[in-house]
């Protein structure tokens, strides 16, 4: 059976400790944990992780019993209070300090059940004392199922023991808080221990002990203030009650309130309940407002994709697509005759190696290469040069950005584990950058069908020329040889030879004059098309790289939130 079917299992008491509730509480701690544990300090989450590590071992153990301390300063009389609601001198007494050094356990009942229990609190074999004699009847029956401590003094000068108390009293289901008519108002009772359980009244009862060294007029004035500290410290609901070891008649409201708890079986829950709230209120620091649910704005994405964009050579990339781009087109437009000399010149996009071979994420193998059989082709690297040190540390500020932006609304304590997401992949981001470029389809796959059209024309108006230069040189040739002579059509004035060698020559030029604004707008655009398209495959590196481990973190303190206010809502 696990820890939260152990809660439930526990029956409700009548005064509202739900056990469903507090196991669902329980429960919620328990994921709170799993989700921050990777992000927020160790010593931020020590209490969290003892209270569901021992609340599962004190369930685990016995749910018949109710463990008992009795706490107080040095010369309280709670070894004397012990052995007198014992009725057994077991603890002990004297006038040197201090006295208590270990705990010492009293069990009512059968030893043998409640033995793992207090192996499990510590208390040492021959410190264990059974209250059980046949001398007694049925007179301790009500009280079966009590183990009572006797803790070491929390103001002791021996280190060893202060510790000893503390320890104690993180593992007891009740604590009675033992004190005397001089000391019930002293400072380190009251604000080391009687605060910090401001959220165990249900679980505290608070004596003052020795009262029969006062009269009934000054107990009740001495009751009165001490009631008047616990409502300051937090525990106005606590019972308060007058007692003296010296007087059995005194300590019987003491005892019937032990005989209400222990009857009752609730103790334990009820610790549980009230360690869940203690421990919640730590934690409350560590979450804030929700998380928006764009927490890392457009803005900061754009500024971080620009400054990705830079040291990848985005702006070099796209420049030299719109040369690309002119150049290829003049190779296709121009006139036949120099077409040649822009072939012979290299491709802006090849000299980066852009262009020339199959990415895998790309758009697919260039027209007429074929894939690999055995899967997509590796990623082509780039020869872009490297990132200077500016735009390195321009990236470096907009990462920073982004934490920084993610952190704003949230307690400090998120700050550095957004930091380190936004940097966790960091040295990755080089090669991400350049394998996204390399992938990238700058749209220059494909020549415009505009090209053919008027590379056709100029072969159209190259042969035109052609055509009237070789019957020019025709008749030229039969003259000279004495042969008879063409007779060469005209156009007017003008042969018509001649008029198709100027005409093709001359309308080549002119449409070569007209097409060149055409290709500069065209370079322009496919300049602008490319920058866009890398600027969209560097901010999806930005996003993958950098947002999304940011937005990890952010999502563990969204479900951390959700789980920190169903461990606070009793």
């Amino acid at each position: 059976m696990n820890l939260v079917d152990r809660v439930r299992d526990a029956p409700t008491d009548d005064e509202g400790v739900d056990a469903a509730r507090t196991a669902d509480r329980l429960d919620a701690l328990r994921r709170f944990l799993r989700v921050v544990d990777p992000y927020l300090p160790d010593h931020d989450l020590v209490a969290a992780h003892t209270l569901v590590e021992r609340a599962g071992n004190r369930l685990a153990l016995s749910r018949e019993h109710t463990v008992v301390a009795l706490a107080g300063s040095t010369g309280s009389g709670k070894s004397s209070l012990f052995n007198a609601l014992a009725r057994l001198k077991l603890s002990p007494v004297g006038v040197r300090r201090p006295t208590t050094g270990v705990a010492h356990a009293c069990v009512w009942g059968p030893l043998e059940p409640a033995s793992k229990l207090l192996d499990w609190i510590g208390v040492l074999p021959r410190q264990r004392f059974l209250r059980e004699s046949a001398l007694d009847g049925d007179d301790e029956a009500t009280l079966h199922g009590l183990v009572l401590l006797d803790l070491p003094d929390f103001d002791s000068v021996e280190r060893g023991h202060r510790l000893e108390a503390d320890r104690l009293l993180a593992l007891v289901d009740l604590v009675i808080w033992v004190v005397d008519p001089q000391k019930y108002g002293d400072r380190i009772l009251h604000e080391a221990y009687l605060r910090q359980f401001r959220r165990h009244a249900g679980v505290t009862i608070v004596v003052l002990n020795q009262a029969d060294r006062l009269s009934s007029s000054d107990t009740d004035l001495v009751l009165a203030d001490l009631g008047r500290l616990l409502e300051a410290d937090g525990l106005g609901g606590a019972p308060v009650l007058a007692t003296s070891a010296k007087q059995p008649g005194m300590l019987a409201d003491l005892r019937a309130a032990l005989e209400q708890t222990v009857a009752g079986r609730q103790a334990a829950l009820r610790r549980l309940a009230g360690d869940l709230e203690t421990v919640g209120e730590q934690l409350a620091a560590t979450m804030g407002p929700p998380a928006a649910e764009d927490e890392v704005d457009r803005a900061t994405v754009r500024q971080l994709a620009g400054s990705l964009a830079a040291s990848a050579g985005v702006p070099a990339v796209a420049e030299a697509a719109g040369n690309a781009y002119r150049q290829r087109a003049v190779a296709s437009t121009g006139w036949p005759l120099v077409r040649g000399l822009s072939r012979l010149r290299p491709d802006p996009l090849r000299r980066l190696h852009l262009g020339t071979a199959p990415v895998q994420g790309g758009a697919g193998p260039e027209p007429g290469v074929d894939a690999p059989p055995d899967g997509p082709a590796p990623v082509a690297r780039t020869s872009l040069p490297e990132a200077s040190a500016a735009q390195r540390a321009a990236v470096t500020l907009s990462v920073r950005a982004v934490a920084t932006r993610a952190a704003a609304p949230l307690p400090p304590v998120w700050a550095p584990p957004l930091n380190t997401a936004a940097r966790s992949r960091a040295g990755d981001l080089p090669d991400a950058l350049d394998r996204a470029v390399a992938a990238t389809d700058l749209g220059l796959r494909r020549n415009p069908l505009w090209w053919r059209a008027a590379g056709l024309l100029q072969w159209l108006l190259t042969l035109t020329a052609l055509a009237g230069l070789g019957w020019l040189i025709t008749g030229y040739a039969l003259r000279a040889l004495g042969l008879p002579q063409l007779h060469y059509p005209a156009v007017g004035a003008v042969p018509l030879p001649t008029l198709l060698l100027l005409g093709g020559l001359i309308f080549g030029v002119l449409l070569a004059l007209l097409l060149k604004p055409v290709i500069s707008a065209g370079a322009r655009r496919a300049r602008r098309r490319a920058e866009q398209r890398l600027r969209a495959a560097v901010t999806e590196v930005a996003r993958e790289y950098v947002v999304a481990p940011v937005r990890e973190v952010l999502n563990a303190y969204a479900q951390a939130r959700e789980a920190l206010i169903a461990v606070r809502s009793d």
